[in-house]
């Protein structure tokens, strides 16, 4: 009497312990990252410069962003401003909003006593909340 034996199965790989470490390395990585909403940034400048900006008015609400040149030129919404403009600008927003936030951009190339200026001005105008944001440039 012949005894055949059955043949083996292949065995198969388990793909739990692989996900249970994906999952952890996930929680791991999100918890210790910070994060920067870039949606909130405007990212692109008008290139038509004939064509009028949107004024920005003290009924706008939300943060304020001021775009600091390599020149140390102001541009806030789309517009070039001067260290009265900025100013003016900045009493109607405060006045509309006393919790206003400003966000300065730098450019990379933008002198440093330019960006103090800009803290400044915002300063003796009466912003308390005043952020720098530096955005990395890709190697």
């Amino acid at each position: 009497m012949e005894l055949r034996r059955r043949p083996r199965g292949q065995r198969l790989i388990s793909m739990v312990p692989m996900i249970d470490v994906m999952l952890i390395l996930l929680v791991f990585f999100m918890v210790t990252s910070s994060y920067l909403d870039l949606d909130m940034v405007p990212m692109l400048e008008r290139q038509d410069d004939t064509a009028p900006a949107p004024a920005a008015t003290a009924a706008t609400a939300g943060p304020l962003f001021v775009r600091l040149g390599p020149g140390g030129a102001l541009r806030v919404g789309g517009r070039d401003l001067d260290a009265a403009g900025f100013g003016g600008l900045l009493a109607g927003r405060l006045a509309a909003d006393p919790g206003l936030q400003v966000l300065i951009l730098p450019s990379g190339h933008a002198p440093t006593q330019a960006l103090v200026s800009v803290m400044d001005l915002a300063a003796r105008a009466g912003v308390q909340r005043l952020r720098i944001v530096r955005l990395k440039e890709a190697p």
